[in-house]
C-alpha cells in the first residue's frame, strides 16, 4: 500500500535521486528540461509514493507551458523506484494527479513519452504540437482534459 502526497519542499533533493537513478544525471540534457528552466512545478500536482514504512517508490511532476496563448500542463518527469516497478505505481500516480489537474481547472496536458504506455491514460501522438528540437514528433503527446480542449491548437511549446 502506498500513500500519495503532495510533493513538499522537503521532498525535493530525495525525488531529484529517484529521477537521476531512472533516468541517468543527464535527463536534464533533454530539451524538454529547457521548458522547465527557471519555472517552478506545479505544486498542486506534483506528487510523491511512498511505502509504508515512508520510503520514496514514486514521484510525478507538472509544469505549466503554452502554445501561442493556450495554457497547458507538462507531464514528466514520472518516475518508480525500479524495485517498485510493475506494481501499478506509476498508473496511480498518472490517474490520481489528471484527476486532481481537472479538479483544478486544468483543460489539456502534454508530455514526451512512448504512446503505447501513455495512451491508455488519454494521451494520443499530436503532429500540431511542436516540442523544442531535438525531439522526436512521434514522442509528443496530447490529452484533452476537458474534451475539445487541444481543438484548433497548433504551434511549438514554450517557457511559460
Amino acid at each position: 500500500m502506498y500513500r500519495l502526497a503532495q510533493e513538499t519542499k522537503d521532498d525535493w533533493w530525495e525525488v531529484e535521486a529517484l529521477y537521476d537513478l531512472c533516468f541517468a544525471p543527464g535527463r536534464e540534457a533533454l530539451s524538454s528540461y529547457r521548458l522547465r528552466d527557471g519555472v517552478d512545478p506545479i505544486a498542486e500536482l506534483s506528487m510523491t509514493a511512498r511505502d509504508a514504512d515512508d520510503i520514496l517508490a514514486g514521484a510525478i511532476r507538472y509544469w505549466p507551458v503554452r502554445v501561442g496563448t493556450h495554457q497547458a500542463l507538462l507531464l514528466g518527469p514520472i518516475a518508480v523506484h525500479p524495485t517498485r516497478q510493475g506494481e501499478g505505481l506509476g498508473g496511480a500516480l498518472i490517474s490520481d494527479s489528471l484527476k486532481l489537474a481537472q479538479k483544478l481547472g486544468w483543460t489539456r496536458a502534454l508530455l514526451v513519452g512512448d504512446a503505447p504506455y501513455y495512451s491508455k491514460f488519454g494521451f494520443n501522438v499530436t503532429t500540431d504540437i511542436k516540442m523544442p528540437p531535438p525531439t522526436n514528433p512521434s514522442r509528443v503527446l496530447a490529452l484533452e482534459i476537458k474534451r475539445g480542449a487541444w481543438r484548433g491548437i497548433q504551434g511549438q511549446v514554450e517557457h511559460f
